[in-house]
């Protein structure tokens, strides 16, 4: 699975209410109208400057604090690819995987906003077209490549019948 897009560089402790502010918590059971305002209370224009298939990329602890999973549901349908992150929040990184949205463990201090990345997957390495640089990260296990194959846990598991991870 290999991703290409411009990076939005955020920086630590972006919590699942900067992600996924609580002032809209009412639009919960409408997750499009709730994706027009990821991110933005980290950066307000997030959404209008970014395009489908655009990373988000962070330092250190990404999706702490509350357990919601539209947290990561709402990045997705806004259209981000994937996120590169230093570390990850627990209950975030399995949710997002669980919904189909790809977490990249890497150093990402030089990547900056506006460069152009290109994300293995499977080989575990992120490009930076834009830097002709290269970031070796552990390729992600080949049952989370293949749910995120599927869409998400619940998508892998419909398609399967049963949960079979190879």
């Amino acid at each position: 699975m290999v991703l290409r897009g411009k990076a939005w560089k955020f920086g630590d402790d972006i919590s699942t209410d900067l992600i996924c502010p609580g002032r809209y918590f009412h639009l919960r059971s409408n997750l499009e109208e709730l994706a027009k305002h990821v991110l933005e209370d980290a950066d307000p224009q997030f959404v209008q400057k970014m395009s489908k298939g655009d990373f988000v990329v962070a330092g250190n602890n990404f999706g702490l604090g509350s357990s919601r999973e539209h947290a990561p549901t709402i990045m997705k349908i806004a259209g981000v690819s994937a996120v590169l992150a230093k570390s990850f929040a627990r209950i975030f990184y399995r949710n997002a995987i669980n919904i189909g949205l790809p977490l990249v463990e890497c150093d990402t201090d030089s990547i900056d906003t506006g460069d152009e990345l290109e994300v293995d997957l499977e080989k575990g390495l992120v490009k930076n077209l834009t830097k002709n640089t290269e970031i070796k990260v552990h390729p992600l296990p080949r049952a989370m490549i293949n749910i995120l194959n599927d869409g998400g846990l619940l998508a892998h598991i419909e398609k399967h019948g049963d949960f079979k991870l190879d």
